[in-house]
């Protein structure tokens, strides 16, 4: 994750922190916001591929931010998490939000990324060691190309439903400990991190490395396509199939 350009101490950061905590002093909380204001950038260029024009950048960067308001605001010091860890959550629960309000992907563009999810499911479970996407196109009666964009398309589509049958857009998840889960959730989340586990595990190898560099090492889709060597347009493809991977394992769960 990039560093804020204008880095504060921990010294003033906690003296803002008390200043605005226990103060009300509006001139700590702008100060606040500008410092971690590289946060809601960071999280929008993760979340939106550039070609993808059925969101304006702007558009998510001011909800983005909205949600850090609403985190500074929130965000209790007595709670042993750090800010960044919860804001993230915060921006990105009201990105998608925001997403979901919009429901850019029309019926028949929904019923056509369930088709393919489907139809990759279903050849990838037949031959785990080859491409299937002409496979995949022929069974749907369309060329491999028209497959690929849709693929793009669906990119929002799939991570938003996969947040929501993960439940990773609730703040109140990050700063919850161990102690006030009930015994039911606990078991959830314990189902939830095996299927994904698994489902990892059993991705063929350019796709376990997509999962692992976007999640797991925090890089960008156009980072990952520099190090694949392929278009960021493919690494968004791949990312969207195993996000609808993910999604219908957990919704069995859920």
């Amino acid at each position: 994750m990039s560093e804020p350009k204008h880095n504060l101490t921990p010294e003033e950061l906690g003296q803002l922190w008390k200043a605005y905590k226990n103060n009300d002093d509006m001139d700590a909380k702008n100060d606040l916001l500008i410092h971690y204001g590289y946060l809601v950038k960071w999280i929008v260029r993760r979340m939106m591929p550039k070609y993808n024009n059925y969101n304006e950048y702007d558009d998510l960067v001011s909800c983005g931010m909205i949600g850090l308001i609403d985190a500074v605001d929130k965000f209790e010091l007595k709670h042993e998490v750090k800010f960044e860890t919860y804001a993230v959550t915060r921006v990105r629960g009201e990105i998608l939000d925001y997403m979901r309000s919009q429901d850019w992907a029309s019926p028949s563009l929904r019923k056509k990324i369930s088709a393919i999810s489907g139809a990759y499911e279903q050849f990838e479970s037949k031959h785990p060691d080859r491409p299937v996407d002409q496979d995949v196109a022929d069974s749907l009666g369309m060329p491999v190309e028209q497959v690929h964009k849709i693929l793009n398309q669906s990119h929002m589509f799939n991570l938003i439903n996969f947040e929501d049958a993960l439940g990773a857009n609730n703040p109140e998840a990050e700063i919850k400990g161990p102690d006030d889960k009930t015994p039911e959730e606990e078991l959830l989340e314990k189902e939830k991190k095996t299927l994904l586990a698994e489902v990892i595990d059993e991705l063929p190898e350019k796709e376990r490395l997509v999962i692992t560099l976007y999640y797991y090492e925090g890089l960008l889709l156009k980072e990952i396509a520099d190090i694949l060597h392929v278009t960021e347009s493919r690494v968004s493809q791949i990312h969207s199939k195993v996000l609808a991977k993910m999604r219908n394992k957990l919704e069995k769960v859920v």
